[in-house]
């Protein structure tokens, strides 16, 4: 099993810039893709980017791409996601996600409880 814990969510003016970080803890010592999800007010939940675990591959939404980057510490088991230039869509619960190397891409096996993202216009 791993655990995921997300931070770094908060109020922001559009334009704005956040960083959100995700410590994993458990089963670390294994291989693991990392990722993000979102869910704006009223919205399904989709996802933002990812990350694979050994090569560092990444994905993108198009609705990100450019404005966001995903990048991990695999020291501290952390990954991170820099979000700049962030539009009052931008605004939900983020999630972060993670899945053995090999298994489901982008990555869901495992889920965060989310941390809150609100872009004011």
């Amino acid at each position: 099993q791993v655990q995921l814990v997300e931070s770094g969510g908060g109020l922001v003016q559009a334009g704005g810039s956040l960083r959100l970080s995700c410590a994993a803890s458990g089963r670390t010592g294994s291989t693991y893709n990392m990722g993000w999800f979102r869910q704006g007010p009223g919205k399904e939940r989709e996802s933002v980017a990812a990350i694979s675990w050994r090569v560092g591959s990444t994905y993108y939404a198009g609705s990100v791409k450019g404005r966001f980057t995903i990048s991990r510490d695999n020291a501290k088991n952390t990954v991170y996601l820099q979000m700049n230039s962030l539009k009052p869509e931008d605004t939900g619960v983020y999630f972060c996600t993670a899945s053995l190397a090999g298994s489901s891409w982008p990555p869901m096996d495992y889920w965060g409880k989310g941390t809150l993202v609100t872009v004011s216009s």
